[in-house]
């Protein structure tokens, strides 16, 4: 696997990819879960270019090998999206559309970016994407009123931001999650803890409609751990209902972080769900 950094045209700064497989594969693009990176997807990218893909695993704003984020400069979503839009257009100018996976903060990026440039995309897998917007104020009232319980005041002292963190990793991951990382895990989450607050605060009160992204035409898989927070798994609803071409699984006994802690079956279904690398016609 050889690594290359990517521009997005108007963007201050480059985001850092990892890529494998041929130059002339058709391309599935990678994209992590908030405070993580590309390398969450390193057994999935195996598999895929095993099977004749090319594969461009993302390391989103200030996460694994991409350029830091300062603290205490903000930072919102939007610049990802804007990355990643650059991206899957310059992409699909190459080869055609493009397939993209994503997880949490990458399937929401990648559900907006397909949402401002349908057409470079040929097919979404998505694992709970983090879409709040789609919650309906009646209909999800108890959905919003469990995400209203998360905290986003982020201390000034290393031991209150890891209160912060704690709170964020075993919100998504259960509870005792924090405490059951390695070291070395823990001590990433802090080298980008910043990036994750500022990201997680910036997409929460997002307004993006269910019927926003209804002008997204090509097949999206969408993906939900049966133990995932409610706020997740009616998200996962909404879309399906919301888009043309649509459709849900649950995956038995995981939650939200079951790309990880049940890698094996959500490779087995994105792959899948991804089809054969078989070759299509530029544009």
């Amino acid at each position: 696997m050889t690594s290359t950094d990517g521009t997005a045209s108007g963007a201050p700064k480059p985001l850092h990819i990892d890529t494998a497989g041929g130059p002339s594969s058709p391309a599935v693009v990678l994209l992590h879960s908030s405070g993580l990176s590309g390398r969450q997807w390193k057994r999935l990218a195996t598999r895929l270019v095993a099977g004749g893909y090319r594969t461009l695993s993302i390391d989103l704003t200030g996460h694994g090998a991409s350029e830091a984020w300062p603290e205490p400069v903000p930072f919102t979503f939007h610049r990802d999206v804007d990355h990643i839009v650059a991206l899957l257009e310059r992409e699909a100018q190459a080869q055609g559309p493009v397939r993209v996976v994503g997880h949490s903060y990458g399937a929401f990026i990648a559900l907006l970016a397909a949402q401002r440039v349908p057409k470079t995309v040929r097919s979404l897998a998505l694992f709970e994407p983090v879409a709040f917007g789609t919650l309906d104020a009646e209909r999800d009232a108890d959905a919003r009123a469990e995400l209203a319980t998360v905290d986003f005041v982020w201390g000034e002292t290393p031991d209150a931001k890891d209160r912060w963190l704690t709170m964020f990793v075993d919100y998504w991951g259960g509870k005792g999650a924090w405490a059951a990382l390695r070291e070395e895990a823990r001590g990433e989450f802090r080298r980008i803890g910043w990036a994750v607050h500022e990201g997680v605060t910036s997409l929460v009160p997002d307004t993006t409609k269910a019927s926003a992204y209804a002008v997204i035409e090509c097949p999206v898989h969408l993906f939900s751990g049966e133990l995932s927070p409610l706020a997740a798994r009616r998200v996962a609803l909404r879309l399906r209902d919301a888009l043309p071409n649509a459709t849900l699984a649950t995956i038995p006994n995981a939650g939200h972080m079951g790309p990880l802690s049940h890698a094996d079956a959500v490779n087995a279904l994105l792959v899948a769900a991804l089809g054969p690398a078989t070759a299509f016609a530029a544009r």
